[in-house]
């Protein structure tokens, strides 16, 4: 029962960090606060229950009856008994959070605010995780597979969040497993009996045994180098649109680029503006379709608007290689729809979690269960994968609407969440209120609202269209732009999201592609040129209606339509040269070829995301980088082998010589000195050249055995190896002689060519060793790889040596220790 008692909160602690990834998905900590008190809970009835010796079956059904109560307390639907008793409506209440936490799920993106839904079904799966790890490691005595639940946990945030979880709750979630797996080690051990070192010394009750340390170091190291490595890798972007990809936006453009993720995290106006700005043109997708007269290929929507401008939400949706929803259910009257088949080639420049489709997909191939649906936004995205190099095909729905079909749909309701979520502002502008107060007066319908707005973008009023933008000083982006009247299509498109918005209308922008100007029979070949921005607005029974405010003649593949035509006459595309530098030919490309480029400014206007990006940097510098440094790391042990062979082989050619005077002078007096052997340097050399014979039979795979005597492995050597080289057999047999006399004689063999023979035996034993051998013998040397590991075992083993001596010098002074040994007295 002791044992039981210190597990059960050990287990609840460790279940609540475990939980720690869950913060980067919500914006406050109330998730932890609630979720601290349920599993505060369980883990009190646990432990009540073992104390009154219950069943498993019996705790468990305790656990889960006080996490019903807490979760009665913490969501109460009002009816409750003694605001903790859940009633048959309490249930009720709970089935309706459940629901509707299916749809914050859809509505919201990371971070997340405090929504009853959301908090209710985070409480529910924390507490219901901490009963299975109460279960497994207390009931059970698994704590092992405890960890299986914990990483359930884990897993939510890794699934939903674009970005890689950030690595602080990683380590935090690890130290509360590793902290209950050494608790039960612990406990296990106390119960077992008495704990002894390895060379028999009892242990201390307040002393680790030296394996327990020795595990809790390697767990440590093992989380060290699983959150540090991953860290340690540089980025790389590699593709043109690694923008769209993956990063996480600051709201000024200046987001960090990424690969993969999801398009919740981007900044895709900076991303359009730097692709619109390129100097180099590039093909990214090639579209096949059955569809006469295409409309726009999308691939992205932001639906949130912030005080910094539109911001893409995170997608959720099913798989796309499953049934998709049909929009001809919902088809009215004066909807027409007709179906057609497109084929998407996305070339290598592409590369973004994102997958370019046209609106309203009903069936796709080619594409797997990693790319999913999302209805509400209609866009196709992958948490894992990333569109480059893809081909694909799918069928999809093309609804085309009459002006009296939608003038004839009604407002949407007040309290649709549509219209909640769709027609939010930052904050009144007055300017922008002003505006549309005097656009949409006296227009009966949501349409005829949209129109007008929709009709104010005109060259009549003065707007224009232009890559770099002219800078405002009202503070109000938006302000600027209405006042400059010039821009782009994030502007434009932004700007009536924006007025319509303010209408009281559900608005959004999209982004995709145009047709543009390359065509080949029904195959568009797409560029970045392509690149566009327009405005869907909602109409309710209908759905989202596309409108493109941009001026048509800046961008190349227009698309107009019945309910949303081209509000410029023809002398209207011919621009005052005063208020814009716009090209005057209507299939002239808005693109980095036109005039407006000459001079780019790095303010956009309407600043939706932030400033104009610069120009990615090329990526071959890193790629040549990183392979260098591979090459310069798989070159340390040759280069190491060489250094050792010159430096053996200088010795062995050295002249082990020294000069002595000698004792009998001539009779002129002076003294003549005599060259000698010297023994102490012949003796040294004959070591250094055995040393390089042994390695060099290390890395030929040839057997060495130091138990036995340099005549002996010469010998050997000449019947096993080299029977048949009778210049290899001299040189092993001189080898071995100068080292046996350097070993045991008086005099050591001096005046010898040692460096030649050494040569001699390493060229026979390359020519009898297979391809394989010969390669790793000079590019990954045995014998310094044998060198390197055998220093660091004996490193390591001092260390571990030295740090446990440290530690039993510590604990002799710890204050538990000198208590105990007080009351032992």
């Amino acid at each position: 029962m002791i044992a039981s008692r210190n597990i059960g909160p050990v287990a609840a602690a460790a279940t609540l960090l475990a939980a720690a990834p869950l913060s980067s998905i919500f914006e406050t900590w109330t998730w932890l606060v609630q979720s601290a008190i349920a599993v505060a809970v369980v883990a009190g009835v646990a432990a009540l229950t073992r104390l009154i010796r219950a069943p498993l079956w019996g705790q468990v059904l305790g656990m889960l009856a006080a996490l019903g109560l807490a979760l009665t307390w913490l969501f109460p639907s009002g009816g409750e008994l003694l605001t903790f008793l859940p009633t048959p409506g309490t249930f009720g209440h709970f089935a309706d959070l459940f629901t509707g936490s299916m749809q914050d799920m859809r509505s919201y993106g990371v971070e997340v605010p405090d929504t009853d839904p959301l908090l209710f079904i985070t409480v529910l799966g924390v507490g219901g995780v901490a009963v299975l790890v109460d279960v497994l490691a207390v009931g059970l005595r698994r704590p092992a597979l405890a960890g299986l639940p914990m990483l359930a946990i884990y897993s939510v945030p890794v699934a939903v969040y674009v970005d890689s979880v950030p690595p602080v709750p990683f380590v935090v979630g690890a130290a509360g497993y590793l902290w209950l797996l050494v608790t039960d080690n612990v406990d296990r051990v106390r119960r077992f009996g008495r704990r002894f070192t390895g060379d028999g010394r009892d242990v201390d009750v307040w002393e680790a045994s030296p394996l327990a340390a020795a595990g809790r170091r390697l767990a440590v190291v093992g989380v060290a180098i699983a959150v540090a490595l991953p860290l340690a890798v540089p980025g790389m972007t590699g593709g043109l649109l690694d923008t769209l990809g993956g990063g996480t936006g600051n709201g000024n453009g200046n987001g960090r680029a990424g690969a993969g993720g999801s398009s919740g995290r981007i900044d895709l106006f900076a991303s359009l503006a730097g692709q619109l700005n390129q100097s180099e043109v590039a093909d990214l997708v090639k579209v096949t379709t059955s569809e006469p007269s295409p409309f726009y290929l999308r691939y992205a929507v932001a639906d949130e608007l912030r005080p910094n401008g539109f911001q893409a939400r995170n997608p959720s949706g099913r798989p796309v290689n499953q049934n998709l929803p049909d929009p001809t259910e919902r088809a009215g009257p004066g909807v027409q729809q007709a179906r057609y088949r497109a084929t998407v080639e996305v070339t290598k420049s592409l590369s973004m979690s994102l997958m370019p489709v046209y609106a309203e997909p009903v069936r796709t191939e080619d594409l797997n269960g990693n790319w999913l649906y999302d209805p509400t936004q209609q866009v196709v995205f992958s948490n894992r994968d990333n569109s480059r190099g893809r081909k694909y095909s799918f069928d999809y729905i093309r609804s085309t609407y009459t002006p009296a079909a939608l003038r004839a749909a009604p407002p949407l309701p007040a309290e649709h969440p549509l219209n909640r979520q769709q027609t939010a502002t930052p904050g009144p502008v007055p300017e922008v209120e002003e505006l549309v107060k005097g656009l949409v007066q006296g227009k009966r319908t949501d349409y005829d609202r949209v129109l007008a707005i929709y009709r104010h973008f005109s060259a009549d009023n003065g707007f224009s269209y232009r890559l770099s933008t002219e800078s405002g000083s009202s503070g109000e982006d938006i302000v600027n732009f209405l006042t400059n009247k010039v821009g782009y299509c994030q502007q434009y498109a932004a700007a009536m999201a924006w007025l319509v918005r303010s209408a009281g209308i559900p608005a959004r922008v999209a982004f995709g592609f145009t047709n543009g100007n390359k065509q080949d029979g029904n195959t568009y070949t797409l560029t970045n040129l392509n690149l566009h921005a327009w405005t869907e607005v909602y109409f309710d029974g209908v759905g989202w209606v596309p409108f493109d405010a941009t001026p048509s003649y800046g961008v190349p593949g227009s698309t107009r339509s019945a309910w949303a035509p081209d509000i410029d006459a023809p002398e209207s595309i011919t621009p005052d040269p005063g208020a814009s530098g716009a090209a005057a030919d209507p299939g002239a490309s808005g693109g980095p070829t036109g005039p407006d480029n000459a001079d780019r400014d790095t303010d956009s206007g309407l600043s939706l995301a932030g400033q104009t990006p610069a120009e990615q940097p090329p990526v071959w510098p890193w790629w040549t980088a990183g392979l260098l440094a591979l090459l310069a790391l798989l070159a340390v042990p040759a280069l190491r082998r060489l250094a050792l062979r010159r430096r053996r082989g200088g010795r062995a050619a050295g002249a082990a010589m020294t000069a002595t005077p000698n004792e009998a002078a001539p009779v002129d007096g002076t003294r003549v000195v005599v060259v000698g052997p010297d023994a102490n340097r012949a003796r040294a050399d004959a070591h250094a050249a055995w040393a390089e014979l042994l390695d060099t039979l290390v890395d030929f795979r040839v057997r060495v055995d130091r138990t036995e005597t340099p005549r002996t492995t010469a010998d050997r050597l000449v019947r096993e190896t080299l029977n048949e080289d009778t210049a290899a057999v001299g040189a092993v047999r001189l080898l071995g002689r100068a080292e046996e006399r350097a070993r045991y004689a008086r005099d050591p063999l001096t005046g010898e060519p040692l460096a030649p023979a050494l040569r001699a035996v390493r060229g026979a034993l390359a020519a009898r060793a297979g391809r394989r051998t010969r390669l790793f013998a000079a590019l990954l040397p045995p014998s310094v790889l044998l060198r390197w590991r055998t220093t660091l075992a004996d490193t390591s083993g001092r260390m571990v040596a030295l740090t446990g001596r440290a530690r039993y010098r510590l604990l002799r002074w710890n204050p538990r220790r000198l208590l105990a040994d007080r009351a032992a007295r």
